[in-house]
């Protein structure tokens, strides 16, 4: 671009008789420059916009990453350099972010870091999980003192639901999460923790490997806090699951207390307002749908043979060979299916049962046959074709044929 002085000088030259050559040497500019100012294709003090050679190259890019949007850019760089494009391959690769020609992967954007099916994600909502002790349990619950709570926590809307477990190990961990996000109703696109030792890998500082499969199957990503600050809601849900606590009768059974700590909660929802306005109704997150199934994991939990040759598992008692009375043994089941098996504590199946309903008093007397727990296959959820990524040579579909035609100026007009 040329000033306003420069130009004056530019025509004070041309009127004694310079030829555009010489006074684009004498005054270091391009002689293009100089003419197409003296020729007034040009105005002085303007700058003149870049010529986008990318414009026409655009459908075709457009075309090839649709078809395949994980093609390298390199590759497809040397395909418009084939076509004619001129510019260099920075230039290129800052014209298809800028014109934002590469599509998203469908099977990438559905099962994402933290996997699940494509579904849209509450912005900054998440549930909030937090163990609470529950000391001097009745003395005929199963797991014994301490029990132990989880509870999880909804701001908007503002709820909360809890379940009774017998401990903080990682199978009860993940069989309350199910249970909870069961009675919410949903999930969120986020779950949030402390750094307990299920979830957290103190090694590594992040969230453990068999706790990024369970985040996966919910289709759900994982932040564990490292603070110890609660927030106002946390907080006053916390409040009420230890008022609950103090009410809860010493004769009750675990399942009874279970119920009364539904209703409970149940009897919360919406209490507390926002803050501001409190005539202003909080906006509702949108939940996202569960799994028809809970995360395929086998749970497995110490038990005394009583001396009538049962096992007391849940409010259920399940029959085992008389002579193991006061023996050690397991029970495992894989949550989501509807028997359990009872094996000694080196692994041996004793027998197996069909699992009674929780908290009904039932005695299963009629043992089934032994079997081994083998573990199915993981169900997946994706429902859309699995990501090619870099698999196979993908040639020019049709459209995108046409495209390269078109630039060549071979195509056929149509009639």
């Amino acid at each position: 671009m040329l000033t306003k002085e420069e130009y004056e000088d530019v025509r004070e030259l041309q009127r004694q008789g310079w030829s555009i050559s010489a006074i684009a040497r004498q005054l270091g500019h391009d002689r293009k420059t100089v003419r197409s100012y003296l020729s007034g294709e040009r105005a002085v003090g303007t700058r003149s916009p870049a010529r986008d050679e990318f414009s026409r190259f655009l459908p075709y890019c457009r075309q090839r990453l649709s078809d395949d949007p994980h093609l390298p850019a390199s590759a497809l760089f040397d395909e418009v350099g084939a076509l004619g494009y001129p510019g260099r391959y920075s230039t290129f690769t800052r014209a298809l972010r800028k014109h934002q020609a590469r599509p998203a992967c469908a099977f990438c954007c559905s099962v994402g870091p933290g996997g699940g099916d494509a579904a849209p994600r509450p912005a900054d909502e998440k549930i909030r999980f937090e163990w609470l002790e529950l000391t001097d349990p009745p003395a005929q619950w199963d797991g014994g003192s301490p029990a132990r709570l989880l509870l999880g926590s909804l701001v908007r809307p503002d709820r909360w639901r809890a379940v009774i477990t017998e401990g903080e190990e990682f199978p009860q961990l993940v069989e309350a999460i199910d249970q909870v996000l069961r009675r919410l109703g949903g999930t969120t696109g986020r779950w949030r923790f402390r750094r307990v030792p299920a979830v957290w890998c103190p090694e590594t500082g992040r969230v453990s490997p068999a706790f990024a499969q369970v985040a996966k199957y919910y289709g759900v990503t994982v932040k564990v806090c490292r603070s110890d600050r609660v927030g106002a809601a946390d907080a006053a849900h916390q409040v009420a699951a230890r008022s609950w606590w103090r009410t809860v009768a010493d004769g009750g059974s675990l399942w009874a207390a279970q119920d009364s700590l539904d209703r409970f909660a149940s009897g919360l929802d919406g209490r507390r307002h926002p803050v501001g306005d409190p005539t202003q109704p909080t906006p509702a997150t949108a939940l996202l749908d569960l799994p028809a199934t809970p995360y395929p994991l086998r749970s497995c939990l110490g038990r005394t043979v009583l001396p009538q040759g049962l096992v007391a598992y849940r409010g259920n008692f399940y029959a085992v060979p008389p002579d193991l009375a006061g023996a050690a043994v397991q029970v495992q089941r894989r949550l989501g299916e509807s028997f359990l098996s009872i094996t000694t504590a080196s692994g041996a199946v004793i027998a197996r049962h069909a699992l009674a309903p929780q908290g009904a008093g039932l005695r299963m007397v009629d043992r089934g046959g032994a079997i081994v727990l083998d573990r199915p296959a993981r169900p997946t959820r994706a429902e859309v074709p699995p990501c090619q990524r870099g698999k196979g040579h993908r040639p020019l579909s049709p459209a995108a044929q046409a495209e390269a035609d078109a630039l060549h100026g071979t195509a056929v007009p149509s009639r």
